[in-house]
């Protein structure tokens, strides 16, 4: 039995170890799946910084503009970089905090099949999620860990081609650049000017902010 245990136990330490860190930029493409809907939707791009302690994640919305997540990967805490019309904001997330389900919605069971993105082998899995009618077909790179992207931490690898349902309906993520080049390091900072608030307070000051351009308008 400890024969067995010390086997156990250095198989599982081998098997940590076979994920490599990832530095440097990863940048996706973004494209609606609804082939009525492409001529009306642009297709956008996302940025992925990341020095393996921190990543930058820059995306675009049509709600919000420009959206910026800086993420401490160890502590698990995250910043949403906002520019809003009543200031700009850094709006805190504690990860830990969260619900697993929220943190984990994807289900994933491996397949087999490969395809290349960036001159290296990805692997194939299937993925359920309630927002998907059907099962998708994500791919990744087992080599690297997936706590790069936000919301995929249990895939058995970092997704280079995955899926995202939201209200406008579902979207496609293809990774088409790999820069191994290190960020520097003032991308993972916080600007100045950026106000640091919990989610809560963001709301407040926006209600308040909402009220205060109302006024007027209800002077005249």
């Amino acid at each position: 039995m400890l024969l067995l245990g010390f086997i156990l136990f250095h198989g599982i330490l081998f098997g940590q170890k076979t994920k490599e860190p990832f530095v440097g930029t990863l940048t996706y493409k973004i494209t609606i799946c609804d082939t009525a809907l492409q001529r009306f939707v642009p297709v956008r791009y996302m940025k992925v910084c990341t020095n393996d302690t921190l990543t930058r994640i820059e995306n675009e919305t049509d709600r919000l503009g420009k959206q910026i997540v800086i993420k401490q990967l160890t502590l698990n805490k995250s910043y949403l970089l906002l520019n809003t019309p009543i200031g700009k904001y850094a709006i805190q997330t504690n990860h830990n905090d969260a619900k697993k389900d929220s943190i984990f919605p994807y289900t994933f069971q491996k397949k087999c099949g490969r395809k290349t993105f960036c001159a290296m082998k990805a692997n194939k899995t299937k993925v359920t999620h309630k927002g998907f009618a059907e099962p998708q077909t994500f791919y990744y790179f087992k080599q690297f860990q997936p706590k790069y992207l936000n919301a995929f931490e249990n895939c058995p690898g970092l997704p280079v081609l995955y899926y995202i349902p939201t209200d406008d309906g579902l979207y496609k993520y293809e990774l088409i650049s790999m820069d191994k080049t290190l960020p520097e390091h003032d991308l993972f900072g916080i600007p100045s000017d950026f106000k640091r608030v919990t989610f809560d307070d963001f709301m407040k000051d926006m209600m308040q902010g909402q009220e205060d351009l109302e006024v007027p308008e209800e002077k005249k």
